[in-house]
């Protein structure tokens, strides 16, 4: 925390370019902050080196049962080229014993589900790579993402699958790629973003949409979630080929997503998360009433000294409270990472990296900054402040998302809720009545009780 500079006023220009002080309205639009997915979802890319190990159930839903796709379990079932199989073990899989041809499967459309970390990328990217003519010098796959980052991010993981077919190339269709007019791409991978993708195959004319076998429309949540980009989604998709592959994934399955996948994907097969995933048995829940920010904090200091906790992610709703409770606890010898709305990306990608080694003990957050991102080993989840809507009521999902076996914190292990008012008791209650799960109340000035909770 040595270079953290926590201002208490905050300052901007008004309409004639004078400094003049910010009142706490703007201060607290400030601090709360739009919600970025594409920004979550790529710093969920660079911080997962390894794929997430799940116990999660999936429904699969099949067009064909009879398939024997239905219930492949490893990759030499799929008998893939060597080459592509290569790549796939490359990438960490393990190794069969024996490699396996071509298998000739007709195409399948996809719609798929599933947390970060879990291997989509990789999944498309082999639909695309063993589909694939490398002698054919024109584009036949492509791939849309909702940003030139993940794009990128994407592109890196084709470069590695792919680096045995040495005559497999890429092209990145994004904004500032500049090529001249009439030109034709030789690359038969072309990953890019829904707006200049549209560009190169309408107005441009860089590719011929209709010799696209694989068509793959990834973070399908985020791609709703930015303005333009569903519309010219379905655009492109118009002008392929009726017997062109599609695949869909996404990492949720709101009713935004399906609609907008039914429009994209017909007649698909569909993997996605069972609902009956989304529960809390697994977490002790509990609550702490305090009377303000003072005491929600000697609360914590409380719960420090009584229990060996291995890491903790602690939730605020204000990055102004998020950066005064780090330098508190900082104070006190924590050793405390603190991830806030006004870092890069990467910036943020190196907090967690540390946090996930173990370098920091504590992350402090606000709930903008952390949703989505997949932390595996915190032990104790803490809700400094409850999570709530922007109309001020609770936010069931992302209560969930904190703390739950299916969200992305604390699998097994603790939750505890600070209540520093009427208003956030009613909070709680409701989440309780929402989840039909008791929160217990602790009393954080009896230590015997709070190492009962330990154990």
């Amino acid at each position: 925390l040595s270079s953290l500079h926590l201002k208490e006023e905050k300052t901007k220009p008004d309409a004639n370019g004078a400094v003049v002080k910010a009142d706490d309205n703007v201060e607290k639009i400030e601090d709360e902050e739009k919600e970025d997915r594409a920004a979550q979802s790529l710093l969920n890319k660079l911080i997962r080196s390894n794929l997430v190990d799940t116990t999660n159930q999936v429904e699969v839903l099949q067009r064909d049962p009879t398939s024997p796709l239905y219930s492949v379990k490893t990759f030499e079932e799929l008998r893939l080229k060597p080459q592509l199989l290569q790549g796939v073990y490359a990438m960490g899989f393990n190794r069969p014993s024996k490699i396996q041809e071509n298998a000739a499967e007709p195409p399948q459309n996809l719609i798929a589900q599933s947390q970060s970390g879990t291997g989509k990328t990789a999944a498309f990217v082999l639909a695309m790579l063993s589909r694939v003519e490398p002698g054919n010098k024109y584009p036949q796959c492509l791939c849309l993402s909702p940003t030139y980052e993940l794009a990128l991010q994407t592109g890196k993981v084709i470069e590695q699958m792919g680096k045995f077919y040495p005559e497999l190339k890429l092209a990145y269709a994004v904004r500032g790629n500049k090529l001249e007019r009439g030109q034709k791409i030789s690359e038969q991978i072309v990953i890019g973003t829904p707006g200049t993708v549209l560009d190169w195959c309408s107005k441009l004319k860089f590719i011929d949409p209709k010799k696209i076998k694989v068509f793959v429309l990834d973070e399908a949540d985020v791609m709703i979630a930015t303005q333009g980009h569903q519309d010219q989604s379905i655009r492109i998709q118009r002008m392929l080929p009726k017997d062109c592959q599609m695949l869909l994934f996404s990492a949720t399955f709101e009713d935004s997503v399906w609609k907008f996948a039914q429009k994209v994907v017909p007649d698909p097969n569909i993997i996605k998360l069972k609902r009956e995933e989304e529960t809390l048995d697994t977490i002790k829940q509990y609550y702490v009433l305090c009377s303000n920010r003072d005491e929600k904090f000697q609360a914590l200091c409380n719960i420090y000294g009584a229990i060996t906790i291995a890491q903790a992610m602690i939730f605020c709703h204000t990055r102004k409270t998020a950066g005064w409770l780090a330098g508190e606890l900082s104070k006190e010898g924590h050793q405390v990472a603190l991830l806030s709305g006004e870092m890069m990306v990467e910036q943020r990608a190196a907090v967690i990296e540390r946090f996930r080694e173990g370098k920091e003990k504590v992350l402090v957050t606000t709930n903008v900054c952390a949703r989505g991102i997949d932390v595996e080993q915190v032990s104790v989840v803490i809700n400094f402040d409850l999570p709530v809507d922007k109309d001020g009521n609770p936010d069931n999902e992302t209560y969930l998302h904190r703390i739950g076996r299916t969200g992305r914190f604390g699998k097994r292990g603790l939750a505890i809720n600070m209540v520093d008012s009427k208003h956030s008791m009613n909070i709680l209650n409701r989440i309780q009545e929402h989840f039909n799960k008791k929160i217990n109340k602790l009393d954080t000035d009896d230590l015997d009780e709070i190492e009962k909770i330990a154990n």
